[in-house]
């Protein structure tokens, strides 16, 4: 197992029980538990967790998993999906970008492009910000270390100004009646204001995220347009009710639900 998936194993575990303890995961991981130590003073370095004597505790509740342990997860799938939201974007268009792994592939996958494009996300801005055939406008606003992205009153006065062709939508939940959903309540607000100015919503995610809740809601399902997903689910039953309730149930408005191949 390659160190980021330790990590971000670790950081796991830690989330869903507040505690872990080093030979257990050694042995789980098929690693030594110098390893495992190693591993755990980094992310206590990191300010993650703190170590005891044979394991290590959460620093308060890990709701959230930050971004760059993230970013290793579903990799194929989100670059298809990527792939596909590119695909629905036109010449000069104005576009928004919220934060997130999937988001940032899309905005790799439009980095060729004459765009305007308008983020939050303080990664996906750095990225762009080197293309000379982009308008790149970056929010202000209170940076989040989980998820790079800029949120609060100054991310979203500059936002309000402003209007999109095509917003594209990161979350960590999506579900019929819970809508779009996210971890901080703050973050969910600064992306509901980018999908109010936008002409037509895309949201991007990979089939883990779908029937999933997570705590703040960003906006509800008849605000969306699209979604692009894969296949990968575990539970396909999932996905199979989801599109079932989400084309054809009212008073939503008529949507398309796209698969990668």
């Amino acid at each position: 197992m390659k160190r980021a998936d330790r990590l971000r194993s670790v950081l796991q575990a830690l989330s869903a029980s507040g505690t872990i303890d080093v030979t257990g995961i050694a042995h789980e991981f098929g690693v030594s538990t110098a390893t495992i130590r190693r591993d755990l003073q980094l992310l206590e370095d990191q300010r993650l967790l703190s170590r005891t004597h044979g394991g290590a505790v959460s620093n308060g509740v890990l709701y959230e998993l930050p971004l760059r342990y993230k970013s290793s997860q579903h990799q194929e799938a989100k670059r298809r999906i990527a792939a596909v939201a590119a695909e629905r974007v036109s010449a000069r268009s104005a576009i928004g970008l919220t934060g997130g792994t999937t988001t940032t592939e899309v905005a790799r996958a439009l980095a060729g492009r004459q765009l305007t494009v308008v983020t939050n996300a303080l990664n996906i801005g750095a990225e762009l910000a080197v293309r000379p055939n982009l308008k790149l406008v970056l929010t202000g606003g209170v940076a989040r270390s989980e998820s790079y992205e800029l949120v609060g009153p100054l991310a979203d006065a500059t936002i309000t100004g402003l209007h999109l062709d095509i917003a594209f939508v990161g979350v960590d939940g999506i579900a019929f009646g819970a809508g779009l959903t996210t971890h901080h309540e703050v973050e969910a607000h600064t992306n509901h204001m980018l999908i109010e100015r936008a002409d037509r919503v895309v949201v991007v995610a990979d089939s883990s995220k779908i029937g999933r809740i997570a705590f703040a809601r960003i906006c509800s399902l008849d605000q969306v347009d699209e979604l692009i997903t894969d296949e990968g689910t575990d539970d396909r039953s999932k996905t199979v009710t989801f599109v079932r309730l989400y084309k054809y149930g009212t008073p939503m408005r008529r949507c398309r639900f796209l698969h990668t191949s």
